[in-house]
């Protein structure tokens, strides 16, 4: 997987955290910075912590599933991406995600919500990188960061800039993923040729 591979995967997991960052930033109605960097450190820990529980689960089933493993990467990659594209067009007006960015036990949980994808992401790291963690390092270190830096932005975007809630970032995020699966799929398929 190329480095900008790694840097889109990182953007298009870190797209629903931008949107539930967007609405905390709107419920806020200000910039409080402490709010905001305290979720959008979570956000972030969830996101790197979740593909390497996804990795190691994988690498313990990879001995019965090896032959197989670009095909699955492709499909958690295309379902992942196609519910994202799915979930955006589906949500009503009015929906979203809103929440009190100011309760514990509500940001835990967006912030668990948010990165069960990046749990699906992991399962495909192990087939992508095999069974070596310093392999998937950089990568979880670069999706955590992301998620960072797009749930703070997303904080301080709704906070400013309400306009912004209408903007369907998931689209984007799935498409990225739907095409990186592809690319995963087409090269293992290529290669055997």
């Amino acid at each position: 997987m190329t480095e900008l591979e790694i840097w889109m995967i990182a953007l298009g997991l870190a797209m629903d955290c931008f949107t539930v960052s967007i609405t905390g930033g709107i419920a806020l109605k200000c910039t409080r910075w402490g709010v905001t960097l305290r979720t959008a450190f979570l956000f972030g820990l969830f996101q790197a912590a979740m593909p390497v529980i996804g990795w190691g689960c994988a690498r313990w089933l990879a001995d019965y599933i090896g032959d197989y493993d670009h095909w699955i990467a492709f499909v958690l990659l295309l379902f992942l991406g196609a519910k994202m594209i799915y979930g955006s067009f589906a949500a009503k007006e009015g929906d979203g995600c809103a929440f009190n960015p100011c309760d514990n036990k509500t940001v835990l949980l967006m912030a668990l919500a948010t990165s069960i994808d990046a749990l699906a992401v992991g399962v495909s790291f192990a087939f992508i990188y095999g069974d070596s963690f310093v392999s998937i390092a950089w990568p979880v270190a670069v999706i955590g960061f992301v998620s960072f830096v797009m749930s703070a932005v997303g904080f301080v975007g709704g906070a400013w800039f309400s306009r912004l809630s209408r903007f369907k970032p998931e689209v984007v995020g799935g498409i990225i993923l739907i095409a990186i699966g592809t690319k995963i799929l087409i090269e293992h398929i290529t290669q055997g040729v």
